[in-house]
């Protein structure tokens, strides 16, 4: 689980099944995939049923993992996808069609949960309803406040934005409109004073 003392910072539990959902839709990652079996494992065959994985295949190294992951999430309904967008846009066609009841689940790595929720609120789905895990990669997307910019797979503060070329420190503070946690310029004050890149933990 994920902590930190600013508010606006997501925090994660361990996914649990919503036993009275009329359905589910499950976005998850490979590692998130982990999350989903786990979960799945606590309930019958009922709930697996009526539940609906998007399964986002960006960060599998080869496709028998693929296959291999599928075949772990049965019985439930399982659609390969092949990137983060294409999931949110997935769960987007869903949701157009979905019933009262439909309970929203994402497992993965945090820009795949924040794109979920981000997708369930432009439905009118309140952001603390989606029941979400973080697995995997500590990777962030994060926003430019200078430029208004997005950067994917952010591993360590600070960084340079790739739309403005400025130096980044990447704060908690985290944007569901967005999906995004947000950088700010580093060396606004004295240039060339950066201070040294460190990993997210």
């Amino acid at each position: 689980m994920l902590a930190s003392e600013v508010k606006s910072r997501p925090v994660y539990a361990v996914l649990e099944p919503d036993l009275h959902a009329a359905s589910n839709i499950v976005v998850c990652d490979r590692a998130g995939a982990v999350a989903v079996v786990e979960m799945l494992g606590k309930v019958g065959a009922e709930f697996a049923n009526k539940t609906t994985v998007l399964l986002c295949v960006d960060d599998y190294p080869d496709a028998g993992n693929v296959d291999l992951d599928v075949a772990r999430l049965q019985p439930a309904r399982t659609t390969v996808l092949p990137n983060v967008n294409a999931a949110a846009a997935a769960l987007g066609e869903r949701l157009f069609r979905a019933q009262m009841g439909t309970r929203i689940y994402a497992a993965g790595a945090e820009p795949l949960i924040g794109s979920v929720v981000q997708r369930a609120m432009r439905f009118g789905v309140d952001h603390l309803s989606v029941r979400a895990e973080h697995r995997g990669s500590l990777k962030r997307r994060v926003q430019c406040v200078h430029c208004k910019g997005l950067i994917e797979n952010v591993m360590a503060s600070p960084v340079t934005c790739t739309h403005c070329g400025l130096t980044l420190v990447v704060r908690d503070h985290y944007s569901r409109r967005h999906a995004a946690f947000i950088g700010v310029c580093v060396d606004a004050e004295v240039a060339g004073e950066v201070p040294e890149q460190v990993p997210f933990q």
